[in-house]
């Protein structure tokens, strides 16, 4: 059994200095100079004041230059059912239930059925019994990926993903709103959280839509922003 805050995130690999190349291909758009000559004139200071402004007037098509790719564990297929709906700037590999016979299940159980001893055990028992069920047909010769048909979506699942600096924006501004399942919300800002120390200019306004400005989300809006602008004493 394992919880949201018991997945594992991490960056296997990402492009190189990528606020720098961010910043050479939106300098590169109005400059009469090569690539070379350009790649010399780009303090770091100047890299910054760049990408700030870039970023703060929208042109986010820069960000498409760079990458990151994250391993995923931990998570359920739940989770990765939601994640791979991104498709635009995204890549995924994922564990196969079709070529991988599972063995030792893990299930991702919500935080609100785990805190409750009686609904957790049902939620348990039900997965447990999906599970023996899955392992009785492929141990009387049906073949896993037919099988794979029982198995709960709280199984436990790993999965590879690879996002451009774009993408990875869109995604945030989804799934780190508290609209999103609790689950896929972790997910985002423990992503968030990793892209910030490789590359903090260039996701500084990253995350939920309302830590930008209005809720997109209207009636349904959890009502964040408004307190947010209280605060800021903007009515």
């Amino acid at each position: 059994m394992s919880t949201y805050s018991q997945m594992h995130i991490e960056i296997l690999s990402h492009t190189p200095d990528p606020e720098r190349v961010v910043a050479l291909a939106a300098r590169l758009c109005y400059s009469p100079l090569g690539g070379e000559k350009l790649k010399d004139a780009l303090t770091q200071e100047k890299v910054e004041r760049l990408l700030e402004s870039v970023l703060g007037m929208g042109h986010f098509s820069v960000l498409e230059h760079v990458t990151f790719t994250f391993l995923i564990e931990g998570v359920s297929r739940v989770t990765t059912h939601q994640l791979v709906r991104h498709r635009i700037g995204c890549s995924y590999s994922q564990k196969s239930q079709r070529y991988v016979r599972e063995t030792e299940p893990e299930f991702v159980v919500p935080p609100k059925i785990e805190k409750d001893l009686g609904k957790k055990e049902m939620f348990l028992n039900s997965c447990r019994e999906s599970f023996t069920a899955y392992c009785d047909l492929v141990d009387s010769g049906v073949h896993q990926e037919e099988a794979r048909y029982l198995l709960p979506q709280a199984l436990e699942s790993k999965i590879v993903v690879t996002m451009n600096g774009r993408a990875l924006h869109h995604f945030f501004n989804l799934r780190c709103c508290n609209r999103a399942q609790g689950e896929i919300r972790t997910m985002a800002q423990k992503m968030l959280n990793l892209v910030k120390e490789k590359a903090p200019i260039l996701f500084a306004t990253a995350g939920a839509a309302c830590a930008r400005g209005p809720c997109p989300e209207g009636d349904k809006s959890c009502g964040r922003w408004r307190k947010k602008g209280e605060v800021n004493g903007n009515h």
